[in-house]
């Protein structure tokens, strides 16, 4: 990551958390009232093809004895109403303004993996965690809403995880690889605007 990069995260995620501080206690106090506790969900993704770091998002699905993997149409039915919202509208992504002005992760870059899938394709996020993950990036607008499609009609956690793995890994992988061969600073602010365009619009 190069300095302005770096020193751009932090701006922005210090202007971002000042401005955005009431929209961010709202909807954790509607999550308390509506869902109960906790308000954040912890995942662990990984930063390097080797270090990982606690990813915090707004809870938007109901508590499971057992939860692990990516979701697909096998947790569907966990998602609570507050959190179709939140997913929608991708406000349930606002707490990784921590995790980006902590160095954890970038606005822009991959989507940060889950360690058992780095652990299965270790040369190809060897390369792809070359960049530092972030909230948003070509892979995310290209493919993200395909993706929901593609897991969508998976009924378990077995079916979901092999669709992920064979349609869904190997194709954002080359979209991640495309703009760390293209990145620059005024390709990040595009594809910051063109996210924030396309979130208003399906808002």
């Amino acid at each position: 990551m190069t300095l302005s990069k770096r020193l751009f995260d932090i701006a922005l995620s210090l202007l971002l958390m000042v401005l955005l501080s009431p929209v961010i206690a709202c909807i954790g106090v509607l999550i308390w009232l509506r869902d109960g506790s906790p308000v954040f969900y912890v995942s662990e993704r990984m930063k390097t093809d080797k270090i990982a770091f606690s990813l915090i998002k707004f809870r938007t699905m109901s508590h499971a004895t057992s939860d692990s993997g990516v979701s697909g149409g096998d947790k569907s039915g966990r998602i609570t109403r507050t959190g179709r919202f939140l997913r929608r509208t991708r406000l349930d992504e606002l707490p990784q303004l921590w995790n980006i002005l902590r160095g954890d992760m970038s606005f822009v870059g991959p989507r940060p993996p889950l360690r058992t899938y780095v652990e299965r394709f270790p040369d190809l996020y060897a390369d792809v965690l070359k960049c530092r993950p972030g909230v948003t990036g070509l892979a995310t607008l290209i493919f993200h809403r395909h993706e929901e499609m593609l897991l969508a009609p998976c009924k378990d956690a077995e079916t979901t995880d092999e669709v992920y793995a064979r349609r869904c890994v190997p194709r954002k992988a080359r979209l991640d690889m495309i703009y760390a061969a293209r990145r620059s600073f005024c390709f990040d602010l595009f594809l910051v605007f063109q996210t924030v365009r396309k979130l208003l619009k399906r808002g």
